[in-house]
């Protein structure tokens, strides 16, 4: 896959996301500073999928953190992608993990975690984390600011 921009199918096009995220195409371009540790964050405070028993709405503030290798992650295809979800039924672990494992297949990142803090159901707020190992070294990375559910207070 070329990451040339000239090569991209969705930045500056008119573009729906996809019915499920098995059909959404995240996209790369290259890293303009390939062989520097350095950490980018995309975070998704309004992240929606389905139960898929109940098929009732399910909310979620998603953090990504990864250190790019050769590409980085095109946010507008990344933005279809989480899309994507809004009518995909899965539990918080699926949607949450196989998130992180698609943007590891599509960028090979150095390092990439993910913090997928779930907003309660029956009372139970469900946080799910993942990260491909341990960050570079030297590496500067921030909470991911995301503070503990605490209801009404």
């Amino acid at each position: 896959m070329s990451t040339s921009p000239s090569h991209l199918t969705q930045l500056g096009q008119s573009v729906t996301a996809a019915a499920d995220p098995d059909q959404a195409v995240i996209e790369v371009v290259d890293n303009p500073h390939p062989g520097t540790t350095y950490l980018v964050r995309f975070a998704a405070p309004e992240f929606t999928s389905l139960c898929p028993i109940t098929g009732q709405p399910d909310f979620a503030h998603l953090v990504i953190d990864y250190v790019p290798g050769a590409s980085l992650i095109e946010s507008k295809s990344l933005k279809l992608f989480l899309a994507s979800f809004r009518n995909h039924g899965a539990f918080h672990e699926a949607c949450t993990i196989g998130i992180a494992k698609r943007l590891v297949e599509a960028c090979r990142p150095h390092w990439l975690r993910i913090g997928g803090y779930w907003y309660p159901r029956g009372g139970i707020p469900i946080d799910v984390f993942w990260q491909t190992g341990t960050p570079p070294d030297g590496l500067w990375l921030p909470d991911q600011g995301v503070a503990p559910y605490r209801g009404r207070g």
